[in-house]
């Protein structure tokens, strides 16, 4: 119920409408009740008219407010049903575009632990279900309620006797389906996350298709998921088969109870306790009711089969960013540029520490490395800088301000980034470009590729700068990936830059051309360099040694190597591994 009332209450910019709806739905099942009524009467005054008479100065006024009705209840049916696509539209798209923004703005630490197969699922699936959930309940099953909880009773007012065997059919329903409902809902959950299974499953392989190729992993793949799909088959079987049962039982008790109310109504009426009238209306009566019964039950399994797709919608929506942003969170003020960790320590949650007292002061315009072996720590002091994760220990701070006191979006702003993995849009080359710097001019997007040595390279594209580069930048080199985040980090001017290996996939002639280019980029700048490549970082104003999560040494490039520690080991491994 819980999960019920917060789907109706999504409603909430649409609650007049809703309202509306409302209304509406308790007019179409009241004029639905009184077709019954008056087909009742109509057959009562056929069978008091005599022979070769003229009923019709009785019926006709009678058949005249049938017609209306009817035309009433098609009216309203319309009205209804328009207001209601309308409205299950509108909210479908307003409830993906909140997961989606929820989704984006989740730390690495939620995406590190999701498939996107496996979200892109629950954000279709999710809001397919709200979509249908309240189209059927406002479209249909509304009046149906009204109907069961309103004229139900009303019933007893027409022949007590007829409509305790309707009861007792409702009640007898309502009672089979909630057993039928806990026998069940476990094994729909678990099928439901097999289901969730293959969708990231299957996203995982056609990601890296390249790989699951190269390495002739098809039919492994293809094994993979087909042993997913038996577990959903496993589960889901057994589920389907007391709904298939419940619904074979509601349909038998449906035309025993029409025969048991006709029946007794049979024996009511030789015994002069009820007119064909009131037998004929009170079977109408029925017999819409019992049809609302089974689209009810049918509406219930529903709402029971996507359950464990909205918890999963809802567990997106609901779950906590672990670097949220303070209450009133003023805007990053970056004055100079300097940048402090302060005993930084860090370790993710229920794990080890994997940074460990790191503290340094980069000044306003210098270029700091970070050095050391892959899993030193170099990557994760740069995602605190970026508060992708907070510190667990110590502080780190920008001009004095503490980055857990600033709004993440200012902070973001301030910091450019090229990533060692070019990460591109599945969009044109301008549009990737673009993400830098919204508002840029096409001739700054043309002056920041010059600079990063990718111009040349947009000109020979099929349409130069409005050409799509593919999932993942799939239809361009590595170079030139590489080269397009470098000049999507020009483009966006920032006052702080961080270099994650940012000319690792060049060839060595680009590479000193993209090097002028970052040169420029970097002066007045406060930036980072993480590279394993030493040689690019015998400029830097001081290098930063990370081993093991702390900082082990810290100096010039050339006095590093003078003093013969984990620096000049590390640079005479390299030298001695190009020899």
């Amino acid at each position: 119920m819980r999960i019920y009332g917060r789907l109706f209450a999504m409603l909430g910019r649409d609650r007049w409408t809703a309202l509306g709806l409302s209304l509406g739905n308790l007019l179409v099942a009241a004029l639905q009740f009184l077709n019954p009524l008056l087909f009742g009467r109509v057959v009562a005054l056929l069978a008091s008219s005599r022979p070769g008479g003229d009923p019709w100065t009785r019926i006709g006024p009678l058949l005249g407010w049938w017609g209306a009705v009817g035309v009433g209840g098609i009216v309203g049916n319309l009205a209804v049903s328009l207001l209601t696509e309308r409205m299950a539209h509108r909210n479908r798209l307003r409830a993906m575009g909140s997961f989606y923004e929820t989704a984006l703005a989740l730390p690495p630490s939620f995406h590190g632990d999701t498939q996107t197969g496996r979200l892109m699922k629950v954000m279709l699936g999710g809001s397919e279900s709200l979509f249908s959930i309240w189209l059927v309940f406002f479209r249909d099953q509304q009046a149906t309620f009204i109907a069961t909880l309103v004229l139900l009773p009303f019933t007893l007012f027409m022949n007590w006797r007829l409509a305790l065997s309707l009861i007792v059919l409702i009640v007898l329903s309502a009672a089979v389906t909630a057993w039928v409902i806990r026998k069940t809902h476990l094994g729909q959950q678990r099928a439901e996350a097999y289901i969730s299974a293959l969708a990231g499953t299957a996203q995982d392989a056609l990601a890296n298709v390249i790989v699951v190729q190269s390495f002739g992993r098809m039919r492994d793949e293809v094994g993979r998921f087909g042993a997913i799909a038996q577990r959903v088959i496993e589960y889901q079987f057994p589920v389907l088969n007391w709904w298939a049962a419940i619904n074979v039982l509601t349909r038998a008790a449906s035309t025993l109870a029409v025969i048991a109310i006709v029946a007794i109504g049979t024996w009511l009426h030789l015994h002069g306790a009820a007119s064909i009238t009131d037998l004929v209306a009170f079977t109408g009566v029925a017999m819409l009711l019992i049809g609302r019964l089974d689209s009810a039950i049918s509406f219930i399994a529903s709402l029971f089969f996507r359950m464990p797709s909205l918890h999963e919608f809802f567990a997106v929506l609901d779950a906590v960013s672990n670097v949220p942003d303070a209450p009133d969170a003023p805007a990053l003020a970056v004055r100079a540029g300097e940048i402090c960790f302060d005993h930084a320590g860090f370790a993710y949650p229920g794990g080890t520490l994997v940074l460990r007292d790191v503290s340094f002061t980069a000044r306003s315009g210098s270029v700091t490395a970070l050095v050391g072996e892959t899993g030193a720590g170099k990557s994760t002091a740069m995602a605190l800088l970026q508060r992708l994760w907070d510190p667990t220990e110590g502080a780190i701070r920008i001009d004095g301000q503490d980055l857990r006191e600033v709004s993440l979006a200012s902070l973001h702003a301030a910091i450019g980034v090229v990533f060692q993995d070019s990460l591109l849009f599945n969009r044109t080359i301008r549009e990737n470009l673009l993400v830098g710097r919204p508002d840029a001019s096409a001739e700054e997007i043309e002056r920041a590729a010059r600079q990063a040595e990718a111009h040349d390279f947009i000109l020979r594209q099929p349409q130069g700068y409005d050409t799509l580069v593919g999932e993942r930048g799939a239809g361009l080199s590595g170079g030139q990936r590489q080269r397009l985040a470098i000049a999507r980090a020009l483009l966006k001017d920032p006052p702080i830059l961080i270099l994650d290996e940012a000319t690792s996939a060049l060839d060595a002639a680009t590479e000193a051309r993209v090097a002028r280019a970052l040169a420029a980029l970097m002066k007045g700048r406060t930036t980072f360099v993480i590279a394993h490549r030493l040689s690019t970082v015998r400029d830097a104003d001081e290098i930063l040694v990370f081993d093991s999560g702390t900082i082990v040494e810290r100096g010039s490039f050339a006095a590093l190597v003078a003093a013969r520690g984990r620096f000049a080991d590390l640079v005479a491994s390299q030298l001695a591994s190009v020899v």
